[in-house]
């Protein structure tokens, strides 16, 4: 029987779950067009620069990383551990906005600085969302989940539905789960991810208003990502207490 606030939660991810299975908006085309054209204005060394970033970073996530685990939350009340996820989320966002202005207030050379260093406050954010949630992510196939809610977040609408298909009733799938991890999709991993930032990211780079534009984008990412971790944990929690129930 679910209490008030279990009822809420599941409200919530109900509707979140309609948000990830809609068609893509026209919005949505519209951004992907314009950021098209944008890329085609960006110097080529710099697209380099921020996939080798992106795939150095999120494949450290499976390949290292062991020693950033942190304890799991054994016990607790889902409003508990998500009392204390919030909490998290309100940290790393504060500390991203306050990372984006400083770097995008110092040029192109910062402002690239600037992804690498905001990938890892989103994977540190991850890894502690999901031990709050019970979840260990010294299990590889665990860290697989992750990336796909790393995907869910930063796609554009056509892409983050087949994902969050992919996700649904993980505890099945991830039984078939190929052992090596170079089998996972890193290009379309890469480009779905550089596509939705760089619209908003590549505005840091540009003298005067890459500040303020830092702060706000970074806060907005964070915020976004801890919502859709949540709700992606939540999704098996739920699946798991109907199973049970």
């Amino acid at each position: 029987m679910m209490n008030m606030y279990d009822q809420q939660a599941h409200k919530e991810f109900t509707a979140w779950q309609s948000k990830m299975l809609s068609k893509p908006s026209l919005l949505n085309n519209l951004s992907k067009k314009i950021q098209t054209k944008i890329n085609t204005w960006i110097p080529e060394k710099i697209h380099n620069a921020i996939t080798v970033a992106i795939k150095q970073m999120i494949r450290g996530v499976l390949f290292g990383a062991t020693h950033t685990s942190p304890d799991l939350l054994q016990h607790g009340s889902l409003q508990t551990r998500e009392e204390a996820i919030q909490k998290k989320i309100d940290w790393y966002r504060n500390a991203a906005a306050v990372e984006g202005g400083i770097t995008g207030a110092g040029g192109i050379l910062l402002g690239l600085a600037d992804f690498p260093i905001l990938i890892g406050f989103k994977i540190k954010l991850l890894f502690d969302i999901a031990a709050l949630y019970g979840f260990d992510m010294n299990d590889y196939k665990e860290r697989v989940y992750l990336l796909h809610i790393f995907e869910l977040a930063f796609s554009s609408d056509a892409h983050r539905k087949n994902i969050f298909i992919k996700m649904t009733d993980w505890e099945d799938k991830r039984k078939t789960l190929p052992e090596d991890i170079n089998q996972f999709d890193w290009r379309n991993f890469q480009q779905e991810y550089r596509d939705y930032i760089d619209l908003a990211k590549m505005a840091q780079l540009i003298p005067v208003i890459g500040a303020p534009v830092g702060v706000l984008v970074n806060y907005r990412l964070i915020k976004k990502l801890g919502t859709t971790a949540m709700n992606a944990y939540r999704m098996r929690l739920f699946a798991r207490t109907s199973i049970e129930g």
